[in-house]
């Protein structure tokens, strides 16, 4: 059957880092769809969407004090640290037990701070277990030296219970930045990082991959690898919600989330199961104010809810209109009127449609809300890029906000 096909098509546009359904469950509806099997085809998209809409993640880090665990933590959270409920930094660590960190926008992903090793009486096994190691769907492992012997011995434990774990070497920019200062006429970036990435190496016997970050620019160095890494090695049903957690502050995960979101509602036109072509004249209006709880989460996701945008302003030292009017469809955004955000996009299609020919010669297959998601998937996506421009042309105009990193905090 041509929709097996377009199915298979469909998800062959995206890498398996950004995929959201495993291989096994694109082939099984594919095999249902093409055996006539609907009530089955269903089945299996109605059980991937559950698995992806209940999907946890908890992630586990641990280090030394000092390592830059904590910052770590508020980094990849995205909150500052002095927002409420930022993992405090520059504390000493007084407590033997882990301490979770929600994500601020999704509360099912926890981000677990956990004592460093060496500053417990517990050998690697006896760590795993008193840390709760089957909770956690991976280990990241921080360091602000080289690793210690303690941090290889528990890369082995946690390798031995067939779990993921990850080495990260953080704040590099305060060692960029000091090498710099103290070395100025021999100074060389790409030098200073190799150095380090085998000073890294060299204390870890089984030579895994070690990631250079600074917690404080998550665009930067390593941090954007990491980020790769760790969306390839989850499994499907959990990309999704990892991805949505990520910060939008580089073109390439702005683009994972619109791969991701895309997918999402792909498979939800599926389950509405209309599987004919249907004409998009007519076929809107009746489902845009259902849509705008929807819209809503979109913005969120991409930083362009009225707190996100504030926020934004802020750090740019420019007012939120300012801030505004370099999004593409400010009229899909604004929330400070009457006119729902379906209502908007709605109007937003027939100016277009006055150019192109109008909606008559379009279709769209599956649902009719279908063509309304992806196009303002697209419109939140657009405009968390030109966001990124905006502050990439400021910071080549004034220089970075701050002059010094903060990368020596906890």
């Amino acid at each position: 059957m041509a929709w097996a096909s377009s199915i298979d098509e469909f998800f062959k546009n995206f890498k398996r880092e950004s995929q959201i359904l495993s291989e096994e469950t694109i082939t099984l509806i594919k095999s249902h769809i093409e055996n006539r099997n609907l009530q089955e085809a269903l089945s299996v998209i109605e059980k991937a969407l559950r698995d992806i809409e209940n999907a946890s993640l908890n992630i586990a880090v641990t280090g030394e004090t000092g390592s830059g665990k904590s910052s770590f933590i508020n980094a990849l959270r995205g909150v500052g640290h002095e927002e409420e409920g930022a993992a405090r930094t520059g504390a000493t660590e007084t407590t033997m037990k882990r301490t979770p960190y929600r994500h601020p926008k999704l509360p099912q992903v926890t981000l677990w701070d956990l004592p460093g090793i060496g500053s417990t009486s517990f050998p690697p096994e006896t760590y795993l277990t008193e840390m709760k190691f089957g909770e956690y769907d991976f280990f990241i492992i921080i360091s602000t030296s080289r690793f210690k012997e303690n941090d290889a011995q528990l890369a082995k434990a946690i390798a031995r219970m067939k779990m993921n774990f990850y080495f990260v070497r953080a704040k590099i920019d305060s060692d960029i930045y000091n090498e710099k200062t103290s070395k100025p006429k021999t100074f060389n970036e790409e030098n200073v990082l190799k150095n380090i990435l085998e000073e890294c190496s060299r204390h870890l016997s089984s030579k895994p991959p070690v990631f250079l970050v600074s917690n404080f620019d998550t665009s930067k160095y390593d941090f954007p690898k990491l980020k790769s890494k760790l969306l390839y090695d989850l499994p499907a049903n959990k990309r999704h919600v990892f991805m949505l957690s990520l910060s939008s502050v580089t073109e390439a995960t702005i683009n994972l989330k619109r791969d991701s979101l895309k997918q999402k509602v792909y498979l939800e036109a599926l389950k509405a199961g209309a599987l004919a072509t249907i004409p998009l004249v007519g076929m809107i209006r009746d489902q845009l104010e259902d849509l705008d709880e929807t819209f809503n989460l979109f913005r969120s996701y991409f930083g362009l809810d009225d707190a996100s945008l504030a926020e934004t302003a802020k750090d740019c030292k420019l007012s939120v209109d300012t801030v505004k009017v370099h999004l593409r469809f400010p009229h899909l955004f604004a929330e400070d009127d009457d006119v729902s955000l379906g209502r908007k996009l709605w109007n937003y299609i027939q100016r277009i449609s006055s150019v192109v020919g109008g909606p008559g010669s379009a279709v769209i297959y599956y649902k009719k809300s279908y063509y309304l998601q992806n196009l303002f998937i697209d419109a939140a996506a657009n405009d968390a890029i030109a966001l990124l421009n905006m502050k990439s042309l400021l910071e080549n105009k004034v220089g970075p906000y701050v002059s010094k990193p903060p990368d020596y905090w906890e």
